[in-house]
This record gives C-alpha cells, structure tokens and sequence, in this order.
C-alpha cells in the first residue's frame, strides 16, 4: 500500500493527512499527536475512525494541520482520516456515516456586519 493523501477541514483548520501502513504511530505537525493535542477527549477524537473500523495500530498517520484552534484542528484531522480510512477500503464508509464521520460540519463563524459591534449584537439604542 502507497501512501494515502486526503484533506479533512473544519471551521478554519486545514488538515493534511498522509495514511501508510504502520504501527499506530500518529504525528500531528511533527509532534507525537499525545503532545499536540494534551486534552484526552481529542485524543479520543482522533482516534475515533480507528475504533469504529478496528483497525487500532494498522496504519502510520502523517498530519499537517494549520489555523482553527485545538477542537477544530482535531475535528479536521478525524476527517480526514475518516477519508483515508474509506479510500483504503470502501467496506470502511457505512461503519463512517452511521457515526457521522464522513460529514464535513459547515458551521462558521459569522462575519461581523458594519454598523453593529459584532456579528449579531447592536448598540445600545437610546430613544432620546
């Protein structure tokens, strides 16, 4: 098997995922992913796709992520492994969806609007 390139986003985080045949080892911007992402529960995240499709320990995982902060950046990286995981076997993707793995979530920030401090909020309105 060659190396397996696909791309997960979310909100503003990019990730690049690289999947090859391995030992479970998951790099994150060249950091073991433990280190990158110190929180237990994006660990997990990360982790999920390999959990679902049982294939914990079959695959080395490459990432180059950038922007977002640290759940985005993790969200980015479980999709595109996610990808990975089905481009290696398509046996792989109903495991996926039913979890809801395969969706790339398009929620944004919205823009601030002139006139209005932020996005929704407005100056105090004063009648007189």
């Amino acid at each position: 098997m060659e190396i397996i390139n696909t791309l997960g986003r979310r909100k503003t985080s990019v990730a690049r995922v690289y999947l090859s045949k391995g030992s479970g080892k998951v790099i994150v911007n060249s950091k073991d992913y433990k280190e990158a992402f110190p929180v237990a529960v994006l660990q997990s995240k990360i982790q999920q796709p390999f959990e679902i499709t049982n294939t914990v320990g079959q695959y080395d995982v490459k990432v180059n992520v950038i922007g977002g902060g640290i759940n985005g950046q993790a969200e980015a990286i479980r999709l595109g492994i996610s990808r990975a995981l089905v481009e290696v076997s398509e046996d792989n993707k109903p495991l996926l969806k039913a979890e809801g793995l395969m969706t790339r979530d398009p929620r944004m920030v919205e823009r601030k609007k002139p006139g209005q401090p932020k996005a929704r909020k407005k100056f105090q309105f004063s009648k007189r």
